[in-house]
Parts: structure tokens; C-alpha cells; sequence
């Protein structure tokens, strides 16, 4: 329930606060690809289906697969910025506020991710809400090592406490953890 808790308030917060920087970020968009927000579909909680909001990294018309699977020459300049500063990320924040997503938990994967799916499933992942950030996103181990993946999100779903909450988030914050994967 805390964590609920958190999640509204500080997702109200960063998008009030965040105005300015989203807007910004959202003009320059419209410059780099002429459309700057990116929709996926997702798997959530109990495996629902959810529309993942984030600022466009790559090229309009890159193929929509996991990002260890696409290649670096996708990403735009400014798409490499907003990666390198996690600022991409900050539209999940609305993910967050209708309770799609929460700050911390699994990273929300692409139905097509079988074999991912088939790890999460015999652990359990899906019982929780997909989170921005983890136990695995500050380890960097990512989606490219899907039973690995599975492992560690376990654990931290296991071992979640509202002090771990808030060390997840400060890690990322603070800048450890590299994303997933891109193909040189």
C-alpha cells in the first residue's frame, strides 16, 4: 500500500515539476523526428496489456522490438542524449499516476519476449505492477538474458521494502545502471 502511495505522489510531483522539461523535451522532439512521443504496448500486471509512454529515441520508422535487438544506428542524436540522461523515461511517470506502472519493479516486457515471458511466469513476476526501475536496471542486467532477468526481478520483488523503494530509485537517479543493450 506505501508503495501506491509513493507512486501518486511523487508521479504528481515530477509531472507538475516536470512541465517545463517535459515541454522542452517535447518541442525538441518534433524537431529530431517530427513526432516525439513513442506508445508500445506492454505486458503489465497479471500479464494486461498497457500502453507504455516514453520520448521517442529513435527513428519513426524503426521496427518495434526490444531494445537489445535494435540496432544503434536507430538512435537519433538527441534520442542518445535523452538515453544517456534517462530523460526518455520521464513520460512513464503518467503510466505510473494510472496505476499501469509503478517507480519500482520489473521492467515491462514486449508480448513477443517468449522466452522472458516463460522465466517471469515460472517466478511469479507478474503478480506486481512493471516498474521504471529495479534491482536488475541498477545490476545491468537486461532483457537480453531473459532467466537472469527473471532471477534477479524475483528477488527484489521478495526482498521490496519502502527503504530498497527509495535506494532503487536514488541509484538510478544517481546514474548506475545502463538500460538495455543496443546492437553497435
Amino acid at each position: 500500500m506505501w508503495f501506491r502511495f509513493f507512486d501518486v505522489l511523487f508521479s504528481v510531483i515530477g509531472l507538475v515539476a516536470g512541465i517545463p522539461i517535459l515541454g522542452v523535451i517535447f518541442v525538441v522532439g518534433l524537431f529530431d523526428t517530427g513526432s516525439p512521443l513513442f506508445l508500445q504496448e506492454r505486458v503489465g500486471r497479471n500479464q494486461k496489456p498497457f500502453v507504455l509512454v516514453k520520448f521517442r529515441t529513435m527513428t519513426v520508422n524503426t521496427k518495434s522490438v526490444a531494445s537489445h535487438l535494435a540496432s544503434s544506428a536507430a538512435i537519433t542524436k538527441t534520442g542518445g542524449f535523452l538515453r544517456k540522461a534517462k530523460l526518455d523515461e520521464l513520460p512513464q511517470l503518467w503510466n505510473v499516476l494510472k496505476g499501469d506502472m509503478s517507480f519500482v519493479g520489473p521492467r515491462p516486457n514486449l508480448s513477443n519476449q517468449f522466452e522472458l515471458i516463460d522465466e517471469r511466469n515460472k517466478l511469479g513476476i507478474y503478480s506486481v505492477r512493471p516498474g521504471i526501475t529495479g534491482l536488475s536496471q541498477i545490476s545491468y542486467i537486461d532483457m537480453s538474458t531473459p532467466e537472469l532477468l527473471a532471477k534477479s526481478d524475483a528477488e527484489m520483488i521478495k526482498s521490496l521494502t519502502i527503504s530498497k523503494y527509495f535506494y532503487y530509485i536514488f541509484a538510478t537517479v544517481a546514474g548506475h545502471g545502463a538500460g538495455d543493450r543496443i546492437i553497435k
